[in-house]
Parts: structure tokens; sequence; C-alpha cells
């Protein structure tokens, strides 16, 4: 079985890019997959097993 997470993606004047990358990797390193940035909503999906 799989759950998601979506975080709403606030986009800030500096540092964007990097704050971008360090939030993508902390997830991942919770174990969760990058699943889709929907960039008209500014909103990010992970996924990953339930049962891990």
């Amino acid at each position: 079985m799989k759950e998601y997470k979506v975080i709403n993606w606030k986009m800030g004047l500096s540092k964007n890019n990097q704050r971008l990358e360090d939030t993508l990797n902390q997830y991942a390193r919770e174990g969760w997959v990058l699943k889709d940035i929907a960039e008209q909503t500014s909103r990010i999906i992970f996924e990953r097993d339930k049962n891990r």
C-alpha cells in the first residue's frame, strides 16, 4: 500500500532553488519519492510505501 504527502511550496525572494533542493533531499531521506510538482498550484506530491 502507498501513502502520499502533499506540501504547498512557498516561493521566496532569495535562494529559492537551494531551499527547494534542501526540501526535496529532506523528504528523500525520510523515504519519500517525488511524484509530481504541480506548477500552477505550487504543490509537491510525494509517495512512499506505507509498510516499509
